[in-house]
């Protein structure tokens, strides 16, 4: 083992020396969704309830997402995802010692999408190979499990992935609000939040520091549940595959104040392990939407300016969202070299987990679209894929 076990964890604290977060890859689907769109096909129900036009963008903050093209497997984008991520290292397939899909979405019940994933990128047999389910927060996790796994010496390095898809919850929103008569003000409110929900793919590599070649460093992470809270944002029974038609509830009011007040007592805990607000120079928080980020910086004190966010143009990508919006922070080179991000993870249940990260030399490898481009200032770039 490389650490002594008390020295690695403490409390509610997981201090890491040997790991580096060496690469990330990520997929963007193809079909953008403007909110405008949304409100079309939900014209009946506008109409009937003289809702104003622009009320999902005025109130989200959200003003597309982006959907895979119909019947698109989950794992499809993830091994893209992972190549992407595994291919811009120096690292071959038979170092990589665990892979976790850990997105809500999955293509079947059973077996884990991971093991497609596994079989596609070629890893070896001797690879810890599983499904992770945790909300929002299902990549982040799979993370401290592959940091943890790495710092006690049981690999050397691993791959968490996932792929959400949200145009079979939106388009059945739709059409369930679409078909509901008794519908009010008040009633739709529950329905609110799936609206909002888009798709993407990312996965993370992380490494022992001695086969990094960026420097890149999770220096430590703290966790916070408070379970009580666990009825406010529920989705329907467990289903997997393309064709499932899921509906979710959420009482919004209420987990933005929970959440928030969650996402202050974890922030506190990091803070406790020797960090000052003024350590940050960018946060990352869950892109859920305008209000939760805006209340959730005040909450923190901590500046909106150093804040990155991506849930403008993607929409909630669910447990892909941090990820992919860290990706894009280090793609714009609004998170440069030698600064310090601080990850704030919150998921439905509802759990936190927040990560200290140092960034030396980020290696960020997808596809960029003219959309995407132009959402992140970067019109000028030529290459389609950009490490």
């Amino acid at each position: 083992m490389h650490v002594g076990i008390v020295g690695f964890f403490r409390g509610d604290v997981l201090k890491f020396e040997r790991v580096a977060i060496e690469a990330i890859g990520f997929t963007l689907p193809p079909e953008v969704v403007t909110s405008a769109n949304i409100e079309t096909s939900l014209g009946p129900v506008y109409e009937r309830l003289k809702l104003p036009e622009g009320r999902l963008a005025l109130m989200s903050g959200i003003e597309e997402r982006r959907f895979w093209k119909p019947g698109t497997a989950i794992g499809a984008p993830s091994v893209e995802s992972a190549r992407n991520a595994l291919e811009a290292t120096n690292l071959e397939p038979n170092d990589i010692g665990c892979l976790i899909h850990a997105s809500v979405c999955r293509d079947y019940l059973e077996p884990a999408t991971a093991c497609r994933v596994h079989a596609e990128l070629g890893l070896g047999n001797d690879c810890w190979v599983y499904d992770l389910s945790n909300a929002c927060l299902g990549i982040l996790s799979g993370m401290v499990q592959i940091a943890t796994m790495i710092e006690l010496g049981a690999i050397r390095a691993g791959i968490v992935v996932g792929t959400e898809s949200g145009r079979n919850l939106v388009e059945s929103t739709i059409a369930a609000l679409n078909a509901d008569e008794s519908l009010t003000r008040k009633s739709i409110k529950p329905s609110f939040a799936s609206l909002t929900i888009g798709s993407g793919s990312c996965g993370i590599l992380l490494c022992d520091r001695e086969l990094s070649q960026t420097g890149n460093r999770l220096e430590a992470c703290v966790a916070r549940a408070e379970c009580e809270h666990h009825k406010l944002c529920q989705s329907d029974t467990d289903q997997a595959g393309a064709s499932m038609q899921p509906l979710m509830q959420t009482d919004s009011e209420q987990l933005l104040h929970a959440g928030v007040g969650v996402g202050v007592r974890n922030f506190e805990q990091l803070l406790a392990e020797g960090y000052e607000r003024a350590d940050w120079d960018r946060t990352v928080c869950h892109q859920v939407g305008s209000t939760h980020r805006n209340l959730m910086l005040e909450s923190l004190d901590m500046p909106p300016t150093q804040d990155v966010s991506t849930f403008r143009w993607l929409g909630n990508t669910g447990s892909v969202a941090l990820p992919t919006a860290l990706a894009m922070g280090l793609l714009s080179e609004q998170i440069q070299p030698g600064q310090k991000a601080a990850l704030l993870g919150i998921g439905s249940g509802i759990n936190s987990v927040m990560m200290a990260t140092h960034w030396e030399r980020p290696s960020v490898v997808g596809k960029l679209d003219e959309n995407a481009k132009k959402n992140l200032n970067l019109e000028s770039a030529t290459p389609s894929t950009v490490n």
